[in-house]
């Protein structure tokens, strides 16, 4: 007997979530006040150490260049990426997202993201901005409330808690 191939494409068909009446997708506003709350959180926690570190010359834009130096780019682009990340693949929703009970599933099983939809999901905000953030703004007309960094992912956000 040999062992199940991991790699094999599943023998039962895989449920999509898409279908199931029970299923309340997270709309455009909600997704802003978690967004907001995420933001705010982020702002407390970064700017107490990037004002004992530049002075309050970072806060009245006294340099010059996109970033203060190296602590700056990491407290503003690395940590909050690497946060959001961490938050999606343990917890399925950063604190905004818990805070308005939604949570971000896997658009086909409507379980846990991987690291990688989590990673492209990062990356596909970036994608989602460029056009003058239509790609997030997607989410108020897409049936699915998908954005294009969902989209991309192959990710939904739902409304209620982890029911385990």
């Amino acid at each position: 007997m040999t062992p199940d191939n991991p790699f094999a494409p599943p023998k039962t068909e895989v449920a999509d979530i898409a279908q199931p009446a029970n299923v309340r997708y997270a709309g455009f506003w909600i997704r802003v006040l978690a967004a907001l709350i995420d933001s705010v959180l982020i702002v407390i926690v970064t700017y107490p150490i990037l004002i004992a570190i530049y002075g309050w010359a970072y806060v009245d834009g006294g340099h010059s260049g996109f970033v203060a130096g190296p602590a700056d780019f990491v407290l503003t682009w690395i940590a909050p990426a690497a946060a959001s990340i961490v938050f999606w693949v343990y917890r399925q929703a950063t604190p905004g997202k818990m805070a308005v009970s939604a949570r971000i599933v896997d658009a086909r099983t409507g379980g846990a993201l991987t690291l990688g939809q989590s990673l492209s999901r990062y990356a596909g905000y970036f994608v989602a901005l460029l056009p003058l953030g239509l790609g997030i703004l997607w989410v108020a007309f897409d049936a699915r409330k998908q954005g294009w960094h969902d989209k991309l992912a192959k990710t939904v956000v739902v409304r209620g808690r982890r029911s385990n």
